[in-house]
């Protein structure tokens, strides 16, 4: 452990509590990190916004210039507080709330467990218990009869400042929810849950929220129809182009079904892929109608975007989406709701939407890699696994693996369409797969300095993984294929894995989904699917 922070001390007056250098950093293999600096923010940013948690923001907190502004951030986060520890404030979330509040041990069993911690070098405030144990201290000292008369001397010794709350704030943020923490607690606390509602409080509270995650996402999301601000007619315009892509990469053209009344499936894609990585939908399509599935799209605003970014840090924009994404089902009458390959947005729609998806609005919503497994165990397409005789490794994206439980499906596809010995798989796999360290939002946040913090700690453990499942075959000659079946998993990918450690350059490595994978495999696919002169 490097620095130790007292929780007593959270609010002090330092400039920066916890600050980072490339030496605390835990090493990767044949990584040279003693010439490497972070870039300094800009001076007069330091005047204007707070960084003081650890040199980093991911919020962009503007420093309060009078007492009475210091005031209204204490007052307002304590009002929050005490909405979360109640039923009718916190309906959905009260009882783990409360649960993993009042029964940590404090045993540090999950400090381990938390790529983030592990990559800092172990600082002492990304230890997943440090912000849960720090939001029971206050909510001991201020809402609790015993708290509020003797203060420190009953165990509740954090006296809350705005520094306080807007580092808090920050912490919140330095979380990537995989939950890895909660899956090896012994009692079950969800450390990660807890980092969650604060985000919530946070948000729903006092306005505080990433830009990218908030005003360019969710609030975009509701304005536009997709949190890329992509609107039907573009949609549209997107079907067609993905259209061509399919002719130019099969040999013949595929019409995509778009508002087919009474289909068996709508398929809810997360709109990035359509922008940023339009041959998985292209993919999708391919293997759709070779396999003869009954599906459609959906044009309509909030139907043609799966993602729900509210199900990491508040739960009306949570509500909203997920509802919106339900009622297009709906109306175009299909039996049920597939999600494409994106993590959050299937387990936001699939498994917490059940508290919201009641009475007539409770129809059924699946991942795509059941059905994928399905395809391929069926016989219904012909594959051939020499055409993908490159080794690959599987990431697990933690919302569908670890939270959710669907290990095999993807396996027993890759087992179908590799040759033996060309799948490798990582340390760590299944359910106790490390983040790709975009989780929660943090793949999309790029604001000020936080890229920097994102991609040298967040996904340090997802680059371990990749070089150790690769050791054997890292010569830059032989091509490898990073398989991640979500969406903002390969946006960590590009932006971490490609871009900042320059696996595409070094290795030869690159990175795309597993539907890609099954096309590329294909009998009835003339040409390479997957090609590795692609940019990334």
């Amino acid at each position: 452990m490097k620095k130790r922070v007292r929780l007593s001390e959270f609010g002090a007056a330092e400039k920066v509590l916890t600050p980072l250098s490339y030496s605390d950093l835990a090493p990767l293999p044949g990584e040279d990190t003693s010439q490497k600096q972070f870039k300094p923010v800009r001076p007069e940013l330091w005047e204007k916004y707070d960084y003081s948690l650890d040199g980093f923001s991911a919020l962009n907190l503007p420093i309060p210039k009078t007492p009475e502004e210091e005031a209204a951030i204490v007052n307002s986060f304590l009002a929050g507080l005490e909405k979360l520890f109640k039923k009718e404030n916190n309906w959905a979330f009260l009882q783990p709330t409360v649960l993993s509040t009042e029964y940590c041990m404090q045993c540090n069993t999950c400090n381990e467990a938390c790529p983030v911690y592990e990559a800092s070098g172990r600082q002492d405030i990304y230890r997943p218990n440090f912000r849960s144990e720090l939001l029971r201290r206050i909510y001991r000292r201020y809402f609790t009869p015993a708290g509020r008369l003797l203060g420190k001397w009953a165990g509740a010794d954090v006296e809350l400042n705005w520094r306080v709350v807007y580092r808090l704030a920050e912490l919140s943020w330095r979380c990537s929810l995989c939950r890895r923490c909660a899956s090896t607690c012994p009692i079950g606390v969800d450390n990660a849950l807890l980092a969650r509602e604060l985000r919530k409080l946070f948000s729903m509270e006092m306005g505080i929220a990433p830009d990218a995650v908030h005003k360019s996402g969710t609030i975009n999301h509701m304005i536009t129809g997709s949190s890329t601000g992509m609107t039907r007619a573009a949609f549209l315009d997107n079907i067609e182009f993905i259209e061509d892509l399919i002719e130019e990469k099969i040999g013949r053209r595929i019409k995509i079904p778009v508002d087919k009344k009474g289909a068996d499936i709508m398929l809810l894609h997360n709109a990035g892929e359509y922008m940023a990585w339009p041959e998985n939908p292209a993919a999708f399509a391919i293997l759709f109608d070779a396999a003869g599935i009954d599906y459609t799209l959906s044009s309509e605003a909030m139907g043609y975007e799966g993602v729900n970014y509210g199900v990491w840090y508040d739960d009306v924009q949570y509500a909203r989406i997920a509802l919106a994404q339900v009622q297009a089902a709906k109306n175009l009458g299909v039996r049920k709701i597939v999600v494409g390959e994106c993590g959050h947005a299937t387990k936001g729609l699939v498994t917490i939407a059940d508290r919201l998806c009641v009475g007539d609005f409770a129809i059924p919503r699946e991942s795509c890699l059941p059905l994928l497994e399905q395809i391929t165990l069926s016989g219904a397409i012909k594959f051939d696994p020499m055409k993908n005789n490159f080794p690959v490794t599987m990431h697990d994206p933690c919302n569908m693996v670890r939270l959710m439980g669907i290990i095999n499906p993807q396996r027993n596809v890759l087992k179908h369409i590799l040759p033996p010995g060309q799948f490798r798989e990582m340390p760590n796999a299944g359910t106790n797969n490390y983040c790709c360290g975009g989780g929660s939002g943090f793949a999309i946040m790029n604001s000020q300095n936080f890229p920097e913090w994102r991609n040298n700690l967040a996904s340090r453990k997802k680059a371990q993984q990749v070089l150790e499942a690769f050791k054997d075959v890292l010569d830059p000659s032989i091509p490898k294929y990073y398989c991640a079946p979500c969406s903002n998993c390969k946006g960590a990918a590009r932006d971490a894995l490609m871009h900042h450690y320059g696996f595409r350059d070094k290795y030869n490595i690159i990175y795309g989904g597993l539907v890609e994978l099954m096309v590329n495999a294909m009998i009835d696919v003339p040409h390479p699917f997957i090609t590795w002169e692609d940019e990334f």
